[in-house]
């Protein structure tokens, strides 16, 4: 086994962190970096090379970390969360790799089109949502698409810390394999890809059966990448607690319409079918939330339930948070009855 223990503490034992907080982003602290370099990898994709202002260190983090930019067009402001993909020893920059996604939210598109070399921006600081499980004895990596991101960083900390692991990264073209190359001579016989336009298909089901007791899955990428992984985990018997989740895209809301009393202030909220309880709140109600990634991911929105149960949908709050009932994320997670009491 490796001794991934180290991890929490191995990126400050050489590097003590200089940069500086400037303001907020919703709850958490803000840092202002510069965008030190921009690099086309793919024809949707770029790489984003991020310092500090004053050039000094940034604060530590573990592979599996994502920061979260906030992007500002005019009077849009956009909050988008990235992985990061530099190595966590390294803390001289952050390295992000983003994706023109169509249709955009807009976030995307910022960063593609509008943000330039030199520009200032402010994030958040590393937290991680995707940690590598300490006590695997292997480690099964999934990824697709764009979902390769955090797996660099990861890739850094297996690395040094002598982990054991496979790679299995697929993508629609050849020319749509961001960072081929570098994972090739990273990992060596330890990557295989996947060429959806050759055919090259993943067998999940024996990809995931043949893992060995102690050895975890992990996976990131594409919706329906994630809902395969998760199927075939389950029809192979590999308990949800061995399978690791990372996805940025809001998930789609398909439950019916509910109501939302706001104890606090003694406003009652329709939340539409399909509409998150934060856009029913910000529509209807002058009652200010505390909200940041619109996509499950920071935590900033996280409200205490006081009745009704949550249908939850983020990746925040652990599978034990969720079965206590206690809080919730509404900016993604909805009712699972007709009524709820959240304490706004």
């Amino acid at each position: 086994m490796s001794n991934l223990s180290s991890l929490s503490t191995a990126s400050t034992e050489s590097t003590t962190s200089t940069a500086s907080t400037a303001g907020t982003l919703g709850a958490q602290a803000a840092l202002l970096v510069r965008v030190a370099r921009i690099e086309h990898v793919t024809p949707l994709v770029k790489r984003y090379t991020l310092e500090a202002m004053d050039g000094g260190a940034l604060p530590p983090f573990t592979g599996g970390s994502h920061i979260i930019v906030q992007l500002r067009d005019g009077s849009r402001h956009y909050n988008n969360a990235y992985s990061l993909m530099s190595s966590p020893n390294a803390l001289g920059n952050y390295q992000i790799g983003v994706r023109r996604e169509t249709p955009s939210k807009g976030g995307s598109a910022f960063m593609h089109d509008k943000v330039a070399e030199g520009d200032a921006l402010y994030i958040t600081a590393p937290n991680n949502l995707f940690a590598l499980d300490e006590a695997a004895r292997h480690h099964v990596l999934i990824a697709g698409g764009i979902g390769i991101t955090p797996f660099m960083s990861q890739l850094h900390d297996l690395h040094r810390c002598g982990g054991s692991y496979e790679l299995h990264y697929a993508f629609r073209a050849d020319e749509h394999g961001a960072f081929r190359d570098e994972l090739a001579r990273l990992c060596g016989n330890g990557v295989r890809f996947y060429v959806d336009s050759k055919g090259q298909r993943m067998d999940l089901e024996a990809l995931l059966g043949g893992m060995e007791p102690g050895a975890h899955a992990y996976v990131c990428g594409p919706t329906p990448l994630i809902d395969a992984v998760r199927g075939a985990a389950q029809a192979v018997g590999i308990e949800s607690a061995r399978v690791h989740v990372e996805q940025f895209a809001a998930p789609k809301l398909t439950g019916g319409a509910f109501t939302v009393v706001l104890a606090k202030s003694g406003k009652t909220v329709e939340v539409a079918a399909g509409e998150s309880i934060l856009n029913a709140i910000e529509r209807d109600s002058t009652v200010p939330v505390d909200c940041l990634c619109r996509e499950g991911v920071c935590g900033t929105c996280e409200t205490r339930i006081l009745e009704g149960e949550a249908e939850h949908a983020d990746q925040y709050l652990s599978n034990a948070e969720k079965a206590t009932q206690k809080t919730m994320l509404i900016c993604v997670s909805s009712a699972k009855g007709s009524r709820l009491v959240l304490d706004l």
